[in-house]
């Protein structure tokens, strides 16, 4: 569980992008959307731990996300838009060091990036690496382990069919297994069916549509309208 307390955030002094945002995400899917530039990105790499707020509080299941790190980052798997990696690490170094953080063997690791097809560039450092190779690296990441919050920024952007498949079928038995999944995505079809919750930005603030209609045309519907920014308050 991902809890946001009076949470405020700017790039540039003086211009918050998000104000006050007060939200919790709880297992299941939520999609979060909303028009381009209003934030949405933003709140998931605060979530993750990529920036830090400027003032409140994030805890994950219970722990403060910057008092209590260790703790509330060993549950999170994040899969940035911009697929920023350290450049000199090979992906081998890379997932051996996911593993260890996650307390699985090395093996899975590899299995991840052989799912990916990035088993004949696991010696290749980041920098040698095409921007694809770079985004499927990041999610065989994620893939290690059973993380408990998975924050997922475009998660089919650039992928194929059947990599795409099995995507969502991994974000299902995550969702299936009681884990918190976020995920921003211009594709809304897929994820219709396995969708529980929404939530959207709006100047800055952020507004949770925590019961969705039943009628999946009717879903989709509402959702398409919260992604183009029709829709602000639940």
């Amino acid at each position: 569980m991902i809890h946001f307390q009076n949470v405020f955030f700017s790039y540039e002094k003086g211009e918050p992008i998000l104000k006050g945002i007060e939200i919790e995400f709880s297992p299941g899917l939520t999609l979060l959307l909303g028009p381009n530039g209003c934030g949405k990105s933003t709140l998931l790499k605060l979530a993750a731990g990529v920036e830090r707020l400027d003032s409140g509080f994030i805890t994950v299941d219970g722990h403060n996300l910057w008092k209590d790190e260790v703790k509330a980052r060993k549950s999170i798997a994040y899969l940035p838009e911009q697929p920023d990696l350290t450049p000199y690490a090979t992906l081998n170094e890379i997932l051996d060091l996911v593993c260890r953080l996650r307390d699985e063997p090395l093996e899975k690791g590899t299995e991840a990036l052989r799912f990916f097809g990035l088993r004949q560039v696991t010696n290749r450092t980041v920098r040698e690496l095409s921007m694809g190779q770079r985004r499927r690296a990041v999610f065989a990441a994620a893939f290690v382990g059973s993380p408990k919050n998975i924050l997922l920024d475009e998660p089919l952007e650039g992928m194929d069919r059947n990599i795409k498949k099995e995507i969502l079928e991994w974000i299902s038995r995550q969702v299936e297994s009681g884990a918190v999944v976020v995920v921003v995505s211009h594709f809304l079809e897929p994820f219709t069916d396995l969708t529980s919750e929404a939530a959207t930005i709006k100047d800055g603030e952020a507004f949770h549509f925590k019961k969705l209609p039943e009628n999946l045309d009717e879903k989709l519907a509402l959702l398409e309208d919260l992604s183009t920014g029709l829709v602000a308050k639940p």
